[in-house]
């Protein structure tokens, strides 16, 4: 009796038992189930005991993620035509660039290519002189521009040439001159007028630039501090090259530039601006030439160049940010 209780009376409670499916058994190992030559899936059977009532679904929720879905999958497709369509309208602009703007526009550059998407192809050259990188005779070379970022008064003549849009000029920043000495070298005080002129007599060599501040220096500082005969000797106009570069190559022992040149160059030492009485205060504006191919995009460049976000930028790089016009 036990036997058959054990046996029949067991296996048949068990048939009256719901058997889980296959998909959700839980085997000891793996094997157990690798050993399923033919895994049976059986719904379990309703007891009559315990009835289970399903909950019924509504069929707004689903008509609701449907639409979701649809409209997510509209914006994708907006979004992307979006995309392509600024990647379409996006231009490669040429800008020229003179040295003195140049640590500011490598600041905002890339912020201003984030923003739209165009491509910036910078050159740089001195807003003036007889070199061959000088912008102004880029531009008679007919080297192409869409901007043109250069000194003021330079930039006038331009305008005036016909070369340069007169409707297109745009104020950035006021410069300033400064001096350096190499790293390790005393630094001299230079921030009064007689300061700057026992610097000046007393350094064996002076340098100073090819651009606007330098020829300010040579044509009235020196002058005006009354030793021009003493440092005509010894005075070197340094062309082409940051005249940082070379003081801090040993090749001068004391070198003159506008400060936003002077502060990038590693190996020298900033010893100061000139007394403001000294002072010949650059302004760095900027234009769009005559013939550039795309004058819209270079009119927003110089206005973010111009604009209160970009004034921060400015300031960091040892320039004096203007008004906005």
């Amino acid at each position: 009796m036990r036997s058959a209780r054990s046996g029949t009376g067991d296996s048949a409670r068990a048939a009256c038992r719901p058997r889980p499916s296959a998909s959700t058994r839980h085997f000891s190992n793996a094997s157990q189930f690798a050993k399923m030559d033919s895994p049976v899936f059986l719904p379990p059977r309703p007891s009559p005991a315990a009835s289970i009532t399903m909950p019924k679904h509504s069929a707004l929720p689903a008509t609701e993620h449907r639409r979701a879905t649809v409209h997510a999958f509209l914006a994708c497709l907006a979004g992307a035509a979006m995309f392509a369509a600024s990647a379409a309208d996006a231009v490669e602009l040429h800008v020229m660039n003179s040295g003195g703007f140049t640590a500011a526009y490598q600041r905002l550059a890339p912020k201003f290519t984030a923003a739209t998407g165009d491509t910036l192809e910078i050159t740089y050259g001195p807003s003036m002189g007889e070199t061959p990188q000088a912008i102004p005779n880029r531009l008679a070379r007919g080297e192409p521009a869409d901007v043109v970022i250069m000194v003021g008064y330079a930039l006038d003549r331009l305008i005036a040439e016909g070369k340069v849009r007169a409707d297109s000029r745009v104020e950035l920043a006021d410069s300033r001159i400064g001096a350096v000495v190499r790293a390790g070298a005393p630094v001299p005080k230079v921030d009064t007028p007689a300061a700057l002129k026992a610097a000046l007599l007393a350094a064996p060599s002076v340098a100073y630039s090819d651009s606007a501040s330098g020829v300010y220096i040579e044509r009235e500082l020196f002058d005006k501090l009354g030793i021009a005969a003493q440092l005509r000797p010894k005075a070197v106009k340094v062309p082409r090259v940051p005249v940082a570069s070379k003081v801090a190559d040993g090749s001068y022992a004391l070198g003159f530039q506008q400060v936003a040149e002077l502060l990038p160059v590693p190996g020298v030492t900033f010893a100061g601006r000139i007394p403001e009485s000294l002072q010949s205060v650059t302004r760095y504006a900027g234009g769009i030439p005559v013939g550039a191919r795309h004058p819209e995009q270079a009119r927003k460049l110089l206005d973010y160049l111009a604009s209160p976000a970009a004034r921060a930028e400015v300031a960091a790089t040892g320039l004096d940010p203007v008004p906005a016009h």
